[in-house]
């Protein structure tokens, strides 16, 4: 029996510490979930500027080697 108490001890410890997790999460208000989405989308912005800026730069560069 002390050999599956051994085993079985971090799962129960892994359940406890999930369902302690659990208890403590809330939903997200309006004001926090608009604080998310605005990070997000300029999260995206920022990528599709970098983005837009390299293949930019990559045109020009590309014309002059193969052109």
């Amino acid at each position: 029996m002390d050999a599956l108490a051994v085993a079985t001890l971090p799962l129960v410890q892994f359940l406890e510490r999930s369902l302690r997790l659990w208890r403590r999460c809330t939903k997200p208000d309006r004001r926090e979930y608009l604080r998310i989405l605005q990070a997000v989308a300029m999260g995206i912005l920022v990528m599709g500027a970098i983005g837009y800026v390299v293949r930019l730069v990559h045109i020009p560069i590309n014309n002059i080697l193969l052109g």
